[in-house]
């Protein structure tokens, strides 16, 4: 342990203080990552910069690791949260400069099913990513998801079900998007322990997410090739 106490943060230059963010956020630590953020914009780092090779670059690592079964959903909770304290300090300043968005997300899960923990892990994970995320929570009826839709213009919705009973609610959602016609406004990614490929597939959605770090690779993947279809 003593050899963890003598690092003072302050007293590391630029690149040592964002490798050892990385570790920080890999190992969880809430307060330590506030302080680096600090330290930063007090040497006059943009916000942005900050988000995007600090906090998403430590972020990233912990997304390949629990992907490849490294690390767990406690482990990645822990680093989510530590995530969220660097963000609280950005959030205002970032809102102030403008700096630009990978994508917005909507995400919750569906009528009558009320696990949130996977649910809350795409979405911490999301915003790790650099993604504006509005979760509307649990046992969402399809007025809840078209409401969120309308009101915060996303790029994507994510719906979420770990009951077998509640995954054809997916469908109820994605088909009310189809009669109205607004279904190719929007990505649709599902997820959730009982869903699969083909029920993906099935349900019309353009992607199935078997977790969280899929959900952000395959988020940033969707809205690259949307942004490339806009601008060609």
């Amino acid at each position: 342990m003593s050899d963890e106490e003598d690092i003072v943060l302050s007293e590391l230059n630029d690149d040592e203080l964002v490798e050892q963010m990385f570790d920080d956020l890999y190992d969880g630590l809430k307060e330590e990552i506030e302080e680096a953020v600090n330290i930063l914009l007090e040497r006059g780092w943009a916000p942005y910069d900050i988000l995007t090779k600090a906090l998403v670059g430590g972020m990233t690592i912990v997304g390949h690791d629990f992907r490849d079964g490294i690390l767990f959903v406690p482990e990645v909770l822990l680093a989510a949260n530590a995530m969220k304290g660097g963000m609280a300090i950005l959030k205002p300043l970032l809102a102030e400069t403008g700096a630009p968005r990978v994508g917005k997300m909507v995400i919750g899960t569906v009528k009558g099913d009320i696990h949130d923990i996977g649910k809350n892990l795409v979405s911490m994970m999301m915003e790790g990513a650099g993604f504006e995320v509005v979760d509307i929570g649990i046992n969402n009826p399809v007025e809840n998801y078209l409401e969120a839709l309308e009101t915060e213009q996303p790029d994507i919705l994510g719906m979420s079900a770990l009951l077998t009973t509640t995954m054809p609610y997916m469908k109820v959602v994605i088909d009310t998007l189809v009669e109205q016609g607004k279904r190719d406004d929007y990505i649709v990614l599902v997820g959730g322990a009982p869903l699969n490929e083909e029920f993906g597939k099935a349900i019309g959605a353009d992607a199935y997410c078997r977790d969280a770090a899929v959900a952000v690779e395959t988020a940033k993947e969707f809205v690259s090739r949307k942004h490339n279809q806009l601008a060609g």
